[in-house]
């Protein structure tokens, strides 16, 4: 066989080989196609198949009142698969979609949105996030009316996904104890401590990815619908937690100080009614960043506010009586190698117990229990421990700070540390620990602990409630605590705290200051403090006050910057409050000097009520309408009716006092803004009275 019959055989072998291959393929496919079709039809639709999970609605919590204090609001942010929409819907529309867009978002121009979402179709792009600014429902509805977006998902490409974000109503009020949780699970205060409870069970179902990368629900055996999180019911009353915030702030500011912390603690139950925590984040700007109140950054020395467990422990252990007498020579006194000086220049010289802790002697308190204690500092010690100030209190929030009480073998132990701990140096304690020491002064002896959160429930159904513990039935002798009561009356009818005095109700506690260690040593920095009840014969709420480093020699004692603060919200809680009727003192006719002025307009209950505890002659108008014109002539006060007209029109409010004006305009659906001083009474309204009231209409006060 010569070459050319050879070449040509192999040619011939090498098309019939590919034509048998060919063959082959061909008769595969049609198996493939028509035999294993069903089969491979089923792994296709398996691939694109996904248990994914649906994420529960996390719980809400309120105040004791019902108030939201923290809900899950839906957000989204917005895509688009630019090659879903026809070519007619997508260039007759595509100019107006991004003149909205750079409306909306005012981020960049309508021509830069126009090039980018022609770029992204003409390249095939599936998915493209439009804009990474989470938008709200409300926006949302109004995006779905425009063009291109109004043909939804699947015929104009439009993407809304959604996310939940936390949000609260009254924003700054509360913030750190309501607190976060972040992606990780990490966070503070209720949310993280109740995290479990409020987040609920995650669900899961089975999705098919679809075409553009979106995914459908799949109804089976295997979709587990998730649990919606518990809603927690607090103790916090929102208006108290206002005026707490306001009051604070406002002496923050003017202080220039560090941080501040405010607790308001309801006496009978332990509930917590307000808790500020506000720290320096610039020049005079403050923002609740950390709990003070109860936090290891809040845990410190707290000076003189020490002093009432060190009398506690003082009056439990000997016979002393308030009268005996203490000489603090003239203001310096010498422990061992330290000398110790009482604020008082000259000092107090011989005075009583009751001065003693009155005035804030630190060199009275402090012989007191040196000669009591010296040769058993344990004892004093244990007396300490009683009180369970040597460890946490448990409360219903994470990262509590641990109090440290030194002790007679402690490394650092020396000859001077019991008269120094004496007045609140070499211990440290937060400040929620020692106001539940006074709040069971006040409840006569039986210390709870404090508490935040009362109820879980869900729905409206209640799944578990909390009540305060007794962490103490008694913690000392009747006789101690009444000495102790008396005592600390007395620190504001005569003491450190006397210009915190009020008129018509006493108030009982102590004022604090202690000197702040710096660089290793005690500096001029202070931390300034104010701890108490009221009223004081019948105690319904216990406050603590700190104030962290204020500035200024008028700022510079726990009386002159903490002790307003307290007298403040004791003032806004008594106006407030029918309740503290029963506290305020009746003042006889002739003791009464302030002439009541020649104008007012009150509600004839409250008038009643008002005059007949200062012990006031006045004629009652008993025949009268429920709201009342008061005119005082020389010789003898005029009740006149003061009519206010129907629900549906404008009432007339000037002369009012701001609550019953709000009262009356707000229950009449107009929207109130205020000018002047807030305490003070209506001078003039901005609506004529007796219109009708339109609805959402705006009523401006001005006081005086």
């Amino acid at each position: 066989m010569d070459a050319k019959q050879t070449i040509l055989l192999r040619t011939r072998i090498a098309f019939l080989g590919l034509f048998v291959f060919a063959v082959a393929v061909v008769a595969k496919l049609i198996h493939i196609q028509f035999v294993q079709g069903k089969k491979w039809t089923k792994l296709a639709q398996v691939a694109t198949l996904e248990y994914r999970p649906i994420q529960p609605s996390r719980g809400n919590i309120y105040a004791q009142d019902g108030n939201l204090l923290a809900t899950s609001l839906p957000f989204y942010k917005v895509a688009i698969d630019p090659c879903i929409a026809d070519n007619e819907l997508f260039e007759s529309n595509i100019k107006l979609l991004s003149t909205l867009l750079a409306e909306f978002y005012q981020d960049k121009p309508a021509q830069a949105y126009y090039e980018l979402l022609c770029e992204a179709r003409r390249n095939r792009k599936r998915y493209l996030l439009l804009n990474n600014k989470q938008i709200t429902h409300h926006d949302k509805r109004k995006m779905s009316e425009w063009p291109i977006f109004r043909e939804g998902r699947f015929r104009g490409g439009v993407i809304f996904e959604k996310t939940e974000k936390r949000f609260k109503p009254f924003r700054e009020l509360a913030a750190r104890t309501l607190g976060f949780v972040n992606k990780n699970g990490n966070g503070v205060g209720l949310e993280c401590s109740f995290d479990q409870i409020l987040r609920g069970v995650e669900g899961g179902a089975v999705y098919q990815k679809l075409t553009g990368g979106s995914w459908k629900m799949i109804q089976s055996s295997n979709t587990k619908k998730p649990i919606n999180g518990y809603d927690l019911i607090t103790t916090l009353d929102i208006n108290l937690q206002d005026v707490a915030h306001t009051s604070l702030l406002k002496v923050l500011q003017q202080s220039q100080a560090n941080y501040g912390a405010v607790v308001v603690m309801e006496v009978a139950t332990g509930e917590i009614k307000a808790m500020v925590n506000l720290g320096s984040v610039a020049p005079g700007q403050y923002q609740e960043i950390y709990n003070y109140a109860a936090g290891s950054q809040g845990t410190t020395e707290p000076g003189s506010i020490f002093k009432l467990v060190s009398m506690l422990a003082l009056l439990e252990e000997s016979n002393l009586e308030l009268t005996d007498t203490v000489d603090t020579g003239e203001g310096k006194y010498k422990f061992h190698n330290l000398t110790m000086s009482d604020v008082k220049r000259g000092g107090h010289g011989i005075i009583t117990v009751q001065e003693a802790f009155e005035q804030s002697s630190n060199i009275g308190i402090a012989k007191l229990i040196d000669n009591t204690f010296s040769e058993k500092p344990q004892k004093f010690i244990d007396y300490i421990r009683q009180l369970g100030l040597d460890k946490p209190l448990g409360i219903q929030l994470q990262g509590e700070g641990i109090p440290f009480i030194k002790h007679p073998k402690h490394r650092a132990w020396t000859k001077v540390t019991l008269p120094w701990m004496s007045m609140g140096y070499e211990v440290k304690l937060a400040p929620l620990q020692l106001l539940t020491v006074y709040n069971a002064i006040a409840n006569q002896g039986k210390m709870l602990k404090p508490i935040l959160v009362k109820e879980i429930r869900y729905a409206n159904r209640t799944i578990e409630t909390y009540t305060s513990t007794v962490l103490n039935k008694k913690i000392c002798s009747d006789q101690t605590l009444k000495k102790l009561q008396t005592m600390l009356e007395g620190v504001v009818e005569r003491g450190t705290a006397k210009k915190f005095k009020h008129g018509f109700y006493k108030i009982a506690g102590k004022s604090g200051t202690s000197n702040k260690i710096k660089n290793g040593k005690y500096s001029d920095a202070t931390y300034a403090s104010f701890v108490g009840y009221f009223p004081a014969d019948k105690p319904r709420y216990s406050c603590i006050v700190v104030i962290d480093d204020p500035q200024g020699t008028e700022y510079h004692y726990g009386g002159q910057v903490a002790a307003p603060v307290v007298k403040e919200i004791a003032n806004k809680l008594s106006a407030k409050d029918l309740v503290s009727a029963p506290y305020i003192r009746p003042i006889h006719s002739t003791e009464w000097h302030t002439p009541l002025p020649k104008f007012r307009v009150a509600y004839k209950d409250d008038w009643q009520v008002t005059i007949q505890t200062l012990g006031i002659n006045f004629p009652s108008p008993l025949n009268s309408d429920e709201w009342l014109q008061v005119i005082q002539q020389e010789e003898e006060t005029i009740w006149k009716p003061y009519s206010n007209f129907s629900t549906s029109q404008v009432p007339r409010v000037v002369g009012m006092p701001l609550r019953d004006a709000l009262f009356l305009l707000e229950s009449r659906g107009l929207q109130v803004t205020l000018q002047g001083y807030t305490d003070g009474y209506v001078k003039a309204q901005s609506l004529t009275p007796g219109t009708q009231v339109k609805p959402g209409q705006t009523i401006t006060l001005e006081l005086n």
